[in-house]
């Protein structure tokens, strides 16, 4: 039986029970980079959250199909690409790649699809022509704009109202535009960046455009399950992607819009255009994957998060016991020629998918995970411990670290192993400490003692 599932939703403000909605499917689409640059660290909280969410659902015995797009067509990577003297595909394609070693290294799994925004000119072209033909989009002096106006419900995800909007700071008044809210759809350009010779004129798209065509166009649906991303895409990204879904299905375009936390650095959020940014690439270079995933599983993905070499290092120190614990574990049962694969115990599998199901509450999730580590470690301090629920309670964690995408793989012991385990209990036997030191770092090596 499924554990009922409960996921913020941002667009209502509130938790609700959620429910796919169409049968056993799962459709998940959240923002990828603008690849102009390495990404930062911040950048992949989205993704090993949205990673977490797929694996879970996965376990729940749901078929789910997770997206994310790449951002190629941008004036930060025009501009970055002219700095370097490369075309946008070369740059851009030399950050993707840059961007799916850090992906590997995370273990994120694969996704359904991994869309680029010039693959879906086209498309982006033909939503563009059907609003500005049905009064939701008309050509300014210099570009395409969206008519914010005609959607009586913009501000509902980000909880703004429009008049706060149109006197806020934030808002830039344009002459070329009807109203200061309208945003760029098509970018009419002759400049040195790339573009399109189109019915609707020559340019590049903006920004808020691609998602919208992108996601309906891989999933073949008006209205998926779950569309997400960093908490500062939810205005004015996100909300102009909804506008245009409503004015071109009649849909919000996802049931459910989930927002993730910001990473903050000395408490502030971390961004490149800050100064303050800490690359993903680097961080790796210094620690685990499994130690950024458990780094970013201490906090609830809504809340903020903040950055320190030092909460890293814990996390790679704890994940060395988690794989010690397994491999010390496995390798006693190999020891003692007994299979590895047991049982799931089944009240701490169902306690951390009950957490799990409560908005990813990972913190709760990991103090599963911690109990069973504890009483392995006490399992294999006695003699004369309990090897079948030892196993049991392996395998029972190795579901759990599946489910969190923790990647600890243990080698199955060799025969030089064994006789170097034989060697060093018969020197100690014998009190041959020189040949026990010499065996005892090698063992531990190994896990072994």
């Amino acid at each position: 039986m499924r554990t009922e599932i409960r996921l913020y939703d941002t667009y209502e403000g509130k938790l609700r029970e959620f429910v796919p909605l169409s049968g056993n499917e799962v459709d998940i689409y959240y923002c990828g980079p603008t690849v102009y640059n390495y990404v930062h660290l911040g950048n992949f909280r989205p993704t090993i959250t949205f990673d977490l969410l797929t694996r879970f659902l996965k376990e729940e015995g749901y078929d789910v199909k997770c997206v994310s797009n790449y951002t190629d067509i941008d004036d930060k990577i025009i501009k970055e690409s002219l700095k370097e003297g490369k075309s946008e595909k070369e740059l851009s394609q030399f950050y993707i790649e840059a961007y799916e070693g850090c992906l590997t290294q995370l273990n994120v799994l694969p996704l359904y699809c991994h869309p680029r925004a010039s693959e879906y000119i086209d498309e982006m072209v033909d939503l563009i022509s059907t609003l500005m033909d049905t009064g939701y989009a008309y050509k300014g002096k210099d570009d395409i704009y969206f008519s914010v106006k005609k959607i009586p419900s913009y501000g509902q995800l980000s909880k703004q109202k429009v008049e706060d909007l149109e006197s806020g700071k934030r808002i830039e008044v344009d002459s070329l535009k009807k109203d200061p809210l309208d945003f760029v759809l098509w970018k009419l350009t002759d400049d040195d960046g790339i573009k399109f010779d189109t019915k609707i004129g020559k340019g590049r798209p903006g920004w808020h455009t691609e998602c919208v065509v992108m996601a309906n166009d891989v999933f073949k649906k008006k209205m998926i399950d779950i569309h997400g991303g960093g908490f500062d895409l939810k205005f004015p990204h996100h909300e102009n992607e909804i506008a245009q879904s409503e004015a071109f299905n009649n849909t919000r375009l996802a049931n459910f819009w989930m927002h993730v936390g910001f990473l903050l650095t000395n408490g502030v959020k971390m961004s490149k255009s800050l100064g303050n940014s800490i690359l993903a690439k680097d961080v790796l270079q210094r620690h685990s994957g499994n130690a950024v995933r458990l780094f970013f599983y201490q906090s609830h993905y809504r809340a903020p998060v903040n950055y320190t070499e030092e909460s890293l290092t814990a996390c790679d120190k704890t994940i060395s016991r988690y794989q010690l614990c397994m491999t010390k574990g496995k390798h006693r049962l190999e020891l003692a020629n007994i299979d590895t694969k047991g049982n799931l115990l089944e009240e701490d599998y169902l306690s951390f998918l009950k957490a799990l199901s409560n908005d990813l509450n990972t913190a709760n999730a990991l103090t599963v995970v911690d109990r069973l580590v504890k009483e392995t470690n006490t399992l294999l301090a006695k003699k004369d411990g309990d090897l079948l629920r030892l196993r049991d309670v392996l395998t029972t964690l190795d579901r759990l670290f599946d489910v969190l995408g923790f990647f600890l793989p243990v080698e199955s012991l060799t025969e030089e192993d064994r006789k170097k385990l034989e060697a060093y209990n018969k020197a100690r036997a014998e009190k041959d400490y020189p040949t026990s030191d010499r065996l005892r770092p090698l063992l531990q090596e190994k896990g072994l003692l």
